[in-house]
C-alpha cells in the first residue's frame, strides 16, 4: 500500500526511494495528472452570495417602450387642454361681428335755369363737360393700391372691387336703370341693411333714411328711356382704414346719361343729358370682404336736371330736351360735375349752365 506521501500507483520507476530526494513533495507524474479530479464552477457559483439577478433584455425593452407610450399620451392631452384653455381665455380673439348702421341719404334735385338743351345724343356728349369722359364701367378706376396697418393690398383691392360692383349695379345696370330689378344691388349689401333698402324701393320717402335715389339710379320707364346706351362716367375711388377692422370706401363719381321720351309718353323729340352726382360711402370688416358685400354709411346724390319737388326721393324725373322748371331752383348755383367739392347738403338747387351742352 503506499504511503500518505506516494502516488497512487507507488513511486515512480527509476527514482529513489524514500525522503532522500529533495523536490519530491512538489513533482508529480502522469498518473497523478490524470488521477486529479478538476471541477468548474458556474459563473453564478464563483459569484458567490453576492450576485445580483440579471434582467431579461426582452422584458427591460418592453416595459421601457410602454412607459414611453404613456408619457406621450400624457403630453397629447396636456396640449390638447392647453390649447382649448387658451381657446376659450385668450384676450385677442376677433372682435364680435357688429350689425350694420343704417345708411344716411341725401337726394338734391338740380333745377334747369332755362330750357333743356336738346340735340343727338353723340353731339351731346361732344359739346358737354362730359366729352373725355370714359363709357360705362371703364369710367369706374381703382386708384394705385397698398397695403394698410390692419389690412393686407389683397383685401384693399377686394375693398375696392366690391365699391366698384355696387356702382356698376346701382348705376350702369340696364335693369336697374329702367325699375325691371333691384336683385344686383340687393346681392351686395350686408344683411342688416336688407330691411331698410326693402323699405326704401317699396315706400321712398324724404327722411334722410329710405331715399331710393340714394341707393340707386331708376328712371320712370313710362317717361324716360335711354337714348344711349353709353352712359358716361368718371370719378374717384379713395380708401383709408377706419379702425383695425375696418376698411373705408369713398366713392365720388358723376354719371351723365343720354335719354328721350318714352314710347307713347308724348310726341317724338330729341334727347337731352341728365347728370346724376353720386358720393358713396362704404365701410368694410373682414367678414364682408369674405362675403363680397358691403355697408353703406352715407350716400348723397345731386340729379338734374329736374324739378325740385317732395318726390324727388324714388324714382328720378328727368326734365327733358325744351321743357323748363317750373319752379325757380333753390339758392345754391351746383356743378355736378365738380367732383372734388363736398356734396350739396340742400334740399334743391339750381344746374349750373356750365353743366348744360353749349348748342
Amino acid at each position: 500500500m503506499a504511503g500518505r506521501g506516494d502516488p497512487p500507483e507507488g513511486t515512480p520507476e527509476g527514482l529513489p526511494g524514500g525522503g532522500e530526494d529533495e523536490y519530491r513533495s512538489v513533482v508529480f507524474d502522469e498518473s497523478f495528472v490524470r488521477a486529479a479530479r478538476l471541477q468548474e464552477y458556474s459563473a453564478q457559483e464563483r459569484m458567490g452570495e453576492y450576485a445580483q439577478p440579471v434582467r431579461s433584455r426582452t422584458a427591460r425593452e418592453g416595459r421601457t417602450g410602454s412607459r414611453q407610450a404613456v408619457l406621450l399620451v400624457l403630453l397629447i392631452l396636456l396640449a390638447f387642454g392647453t390649447a382649448i384653455y387658451l381657446g376659450v381665455r385668450n384676450p385677442y380673439q376677433p372682435p364680435a361681428d357688429q350689425r350694420a348702421e343704417p345708411l344716411r341719404t341725401t337726394v338734391v334735385p338740380l333745377a334747369p335755369q332755362g330750357a333743356v338743351p336738346g340735340g343727338q345724343p353723340e353731339q351731346l356728349f361732344a359739346r358737354s363737360p362730359v366729352a373725355e369722359y370714359r363709357t360705362g364701367a371703364a369710367g369706374i378706376n381703382l386708384p394705385v393700391v397698398g397695403r394698410t396697418s390692419h389690412f393686407a393690398e389683397s383685401q384693399v383691392v377686394t375693398a375696392l372691387s366690391i365699391a366698384k360692383d355696387y356702382l356698376v349695379a346701382s348705376s350702369l345696370e340696364p335693369d336697374t336703370l329702367s325699375g325691371t330689378t333691384v336683385r344686383p344691388v340687393r346681392l351686395l349689401l350686408d344683411p342688416d341693411q336688407l330691411e331698410q333698402f326693402d323699405r326704401s324701393v317699396e315706400s321712398p320717402a324724404d327722411d334722410g333714411r329710405h331715399a331710393l335715389a340714394a341707393w340707386l339710379v331708376r328712371f320712370d320707364p313710362k317717361q324716360v328711356v335711354l337714348a344711349d346706351s353709353g352712359t358716361r362716367v368718371q370719378g374717384t375711388l379713395r380708401f383709408e382704414e377706419s379702425g383695425p377692422d375696418t376698411l373705408d370706401v369713398t366713392a365720388d363719381h358723376t354719371f351723365t346719361y343720354a335719354l328721350r321720351p318714352a314710347e307713347g309718353a308724348g310726341p317724338a323729340a330729341a334727347a337731352s343729358l341728365f347728370t346724376v352726382h353720386r358720393v358713396v360711402h362704404f365701410r368694410f370688416d373682414r367678414e364682408d370682404l369674405r362675403m363680397h358685400r358691403a355697408e353703406l354709411l352715407a350716400s348723397t346724390a345731386e340729379a338734374g336736371p329736374q324739378a325740385c319737388g317732395p318726390d324727388s326721393t324714388g324714382a328720378l324725373k328727368p326734365l327733358l330736351a325744351g321743357a323748363r322748371a317750373p319752379e325757380a331752383g333753390g339758392p345754391a348755383v351746383t356743378d355736378p360735375y365738380a367732383t372734388t367739392r363736398p356734396a350739396a347738403p340742400s334740399l334743391c338747387g339750381a344746374l349750373a349752365p356750365s353743366a348744360q351742352p353749349s348748342l
